[in-house]
């Protein structure tokens, strides 16, 4: 068997265009909306996902994550539905983790009723939570590990197990780990899609979305996608292709960052949780050590009731409240108020959402900044607290 070349090598290199004419360092930017038809071997059209940009990137993509094919779209959100919608029509089901992104919650609790869908979400993470909840129409599995915002870890293995064991579609939304620290396909899951905003992107300024799967797969997602018409733009394909180049160096240090600052928290007095899978007492420490190469650059924690949280937020310096995460900035928000503002509370209660939970996107500051940041930032919300 080939050995792969290493993952810094691979987001480099993998699936690069070569400048033939002017012989420049990387790879060329191809803008054209419209392409030869006669004489060609394919008939390039941007809607069908094959313009050479995009099919270079989509070589890369597919490397990181191990699959033999992939899909870039506009947002993290066309990759979902159209991975979806793809595999599940009128009179099917699908089984769906308790705890997902809230964009991916509200296309299901808004759409699905339409299309004729039909749907349930677990009551946990365990492979019984799963099993009981499929019925004789089930068609895919999906799941969200580490998951948003509570950082949930579910078992891939037994996933794709359980997944095979009844003939269904696994899928993953791989977008908190990004293929640095979990690569699915390796696990067994079928599907893996990524919000390309958030660690792939890396820099806050790129909208995008991809699917990596196996041809056969592949095939299925754009006989949908080139319906919907839910494909990227060249230039931000070519700038993403760019962004993915430094994906590991950036990941890597958005985990060591993680991890220290997580152990601070959750040692502060001012802090009453912090949700983070590289912490030994987080319930999915143990899975989240045997599936991930790393913990990865997201967090939830909590102050302490008596703390004025929206205080606290005002009074950060470095860290920006911010709607989005993974770019190299260090960022925070209310899940309640962003992400998952669409659910009602009693959903977001039922999530373990709470009104105080922050959703914290640790950047690749200095170590001692952020923490610098966080502790004045606790003066201000009202706690008067010195903690190295």
């Amino acid at each position: 068997m080939k050995k792969r070349p290493g993952l810094n090598t691979v987001c480099t290199h993998a699936g690069e265009l070569k400048d033939e004419q002017f012989k420049g360092a990387v790879s060329p930017l191809y803008m054209a909306t419209s392409y030869a038809f006669e004489d060609v071997e394919v008939k390039r059209y941007p809607r069908y996902f094959n313009t050479p940009n995009q099919e270079a990137l989509a070589i890369k993509l597919a490397a990181l994550e191990h699959t033999e094919n992939a899909l870039i779209f506009g947002s993290g959100m066309a990759a979902v539905s159209t991975a979806l919608l793809a595999f599940l029509g009128k009179g099917d089901h699908v089984v769906l983790q308790q705890t997902l992104y809230g964009g991916t919650h509200n296309l299901i609790m808004e759409e699905f009723d339409k299309f004729g869908i039909a749907y349930s979400f677990t009551s946990g993470w365990d492979e019984n939570a799963f099993a009981k909840e499929i019925r004789e129409n089930t068609k895919v599995i999906y799941v969200e590990t580490p998951s948003n915002p509570l950082l949930t870890i579910t078992d891939l293995k037994m996933i794709a197990g359980l997944a095979k064991k009844h003939g269904l579609i696994s899928m993953i939304d791989n977008t908190f780990a990004s293929p640095v620290n979990q690569n699915p396909s390796d696990l067994g899951i079928d599907i893996i899609i990524h919000s390309a905003t958030k660690y792939l992107g890396g820099h806050s300024d790129i909208l995008a979305g991809a699917v990596c799967a196996s041809n056969e797969h592949i095939k299925q997602v754009f006989s949908l996608a080139k319906n919907l018409g839910g494909n990227l733009s060249d230039y931000t394909v070519w700038l993403l292709e760019r962004s993915i180049k430094t994906l590991g160096v950036r990941v890597k240090a958005h985990n060591r960052n993680a991890r220290r600052i997580a152990k601070y928290l959750k040692k502060h007095e001012a802090v009453e949780t912090v949700y983070y899978p590289g912490l030994k007492d987080h319930p999915g420490y143990e899975i989240a050590r045997a599936q991930m190469n790393g913990f990865g650059g997201m967090m939830s924690f909590e102050l302490k009731e008596g703390l004025d949280t929206s205080a606290f937020l005002k009074a950060l310096k470095l860290i920006k409240p911010s709607m989005s995460l993974a770019g190299v900035e260090s960022t925070i928000l209310y899940p309640s108020k962003t992400s998952h503002a669409l659910l009602t509370p009693e959903e977001r209660k039922s999530q373990g959402i709470s009104d105080r939970l922050l959703r914290f996107s640790v950047g690749i500051e200095d170590r001692k900044d952020i923490i610098a940041d966080i502790e004045q930032a606790v003066l201000a919300a009202g706690k008067m607290t010195v903690t190295a």
